[in-house]
């Protein structure tokens, strides 16, 4: 029995946190984090093999073996044809050092090859393995004319790559917004397990109350009966409220990774910061930070990118250079000695002569999708600015709106406190003592969903500004570290 009460104590534990440090667990534990942990990885691996495009690569290429063992089919000189049996292998490896250009979109690289061809029906008069071997080449491969895959990805890759740090904070933001909610349902739903609780003692204290009076004679029964359904109401009322309390609460431990088995208890946060928010300093800092107004930016990009590619793709033109020495001896070590200069120049072209418009259209389709584009990121920016101006404003009222609330909930209380001592002495009656009742609960959830509303458009211009106006400081900075340790 003991075990069992301490195992029971334990799984029964509570703990309590105030909304600055649920936000933090939020943060740092809820599957929401780390599910936004994830994709910032995701996003920085992205732009990292974004960045190796550019270094250059050393590659080890080649066939180790080829074997055939078979009767192939010889044509010869009087046109008959011979079926000859074939027993052979093919070795060939090949080293190359490879560059991007990035400016020009070519390739060059430096190489080296050997190879080995085994013919096992050699006669003995002949050598069975020879040897081909190039000990050095250059080669570059440069596109004219063409679309720049690595000019434009130079451009719009660190721009996506800065938009996703930003993204990272947004969503933190975010989290922050969401744990928010859900940590003033479980209050509301507690201010209302409190109301229902307080409302079915003070309802039980008044039937006492009308029992005695009915005993005397200074009361009727109807009366009695109507205290009688007061009572049954408010448990009802209880009931209901504790329901609600265990599924906010159930709702709020999956959200931020607690055991269903810990029990929450919550502070409420009823002291309010003191500062102030300008609309124009608001949305100086949402152009500033918010990776919105960085995606206008490369949507520009992208869209002037597509116009260039359709462009390129009007004809090719594409230069091979190639220079270097190759030979072919009987031993390995001989392809080395002496070796025969190797060089071949090319330049392939592809020019429609008739395409019927194709060109045309496609590039008509471009520029009106780029304009399409610069209308599109237009509206969204009058769209940002009005969203940063009506959540400021909103916010302002809200602050405004939560004074008012407050001293009405200390009012009703006040009141609803007087009523029910001229109510025990028969000053007041038990109507009058029902409006001040309702009055005290309405006015105590107003004054709750109030905080709710505050704070939570507080962490939402947070969000959207990327901006910290009550410790005035930058929620992101381009100096911040997002690199996977």
């Amino acid at each position: 029995m003991f075990l069992a009460i301490i195992f029971s104590v334990h799984s029964q534990q509570v703990v309590s946190y105030t909304l600055e440090e649920i936000i933090l667990r939020a943060k740092q534990q809820s599957p929401a984090a780390l599910n936004a942990d994830t994709r910032r990885e995701n996003r920085y691996w992205s732009y990292r093999l974004y960045q190796s495009n550019f270094n250059p690569q050393l590659r080890l290429e080649g066939t180790l073996p080829q074997y055939s063992q078979a009767f192939n089919n010889v044509t010869q000189p009087d046109g008959t044809i011979e079926f000859r049996e074939v027993r052979q292998n093919l070795v060939d490896l090949e080293l190359g050092l490879r560059q991007v250009i990035g400016p020009t979109g070519g390739i060059i690289s430096v190489n080296s090859s050997t190879n080995r061809f085994d013919n096992f029906l050699a006669s003995d008069s002949e050598s069975q393995t020879r040897w081909s071997g190039v000990p050095v080449n250059i080669r570059l491969s440069q596109p004219i004319f063409a679309f720049n895959p690595f000019k434009w990805d130079r451009k719009i890759e660190p721009i996506r790559y800065e938009e996703s740090k930003r993204e990272f904070v947004e969503e933190m933001e975010q989290i922050s917004e969401r744990v928010t909610q859900m940590f003033f349902d479980f209050l509301v739903a507690q201010v209302n397990l409190d109301i229902a609780t307080k409302n079915l003692q003070n309802s039980e204290a008044i039937l006492k109350i009308e029992q005695g009076r009915y005993n005397i004679g200074t009361t009727y029964e109807d009366k009695l009966l109507q205290v009688e359904l007061q009572v049954l109401e408010a448990r009802q009322d209880v009931a209901q409220a504790r329901l609600d309390m265990e599924a906010s609460s159930l709702r709020l431990k999956s959200y931020i990774g607690l055991n269903e088995s810990t029990t929450l208890n919550l502070k409420l946060p009823d002291e309010i910061p003191d500062f102030e928010v300008n609309v124009e300093q608001a949305i100086e800092y949402a152009f500033q930070n918010r990776s919105d107004a960085i995606s206008f930016e490369r949507q520009r990009m992208e869209a002037q990118a597509d116009v260039a590619q359709a462009r390129g793709q009007r004809f090719q033109m594409n230069l091979n250079a190639s220079y270097g020495y190759n030979k072919a001896a009987l031993m390995w070590g001989d392809i080395y000695s002496n070796p025969n200069t190797q060089a071949l120049v090319n330049l392939s072209i592809g020019v429609p002569i008739l395409d019927w418009g194709r060109n045309k259209a496609r590039m008509s389709m471009a520029k009106a999708n780029q304009k399409l584009t610069e209308f599109e990121i237009e509206q969204e920016i009058i769209n940002f600015e009005q969203e940063i101006f009506t959540r400021v404003r909103n916010f302002i009222m809200l602050k405004d709106r939560l004074e008012i609330t407050k001293t009405s909930d200390e009012v009703a209380d006040k009141r609803y406190e007087i009523s029910f001592r001229r109510y025990q002495s028969g000053n007041v009656s038990i109507t009058d003592l029902g409006i001040a009742q309702r009055e005290k609960d309405e006015n105590r959830r107003s004054y709750v969903e109030s905080l709710r509303d505050y704070w939570t458009a507080y962490f939402e211009l947070r969000r959207l500004t990327l901006y910290d106006f009550e410790n005035k400081e930058l929620l992101y900075s381009p100096e911040m570290s997002f690199q996977e340790e």
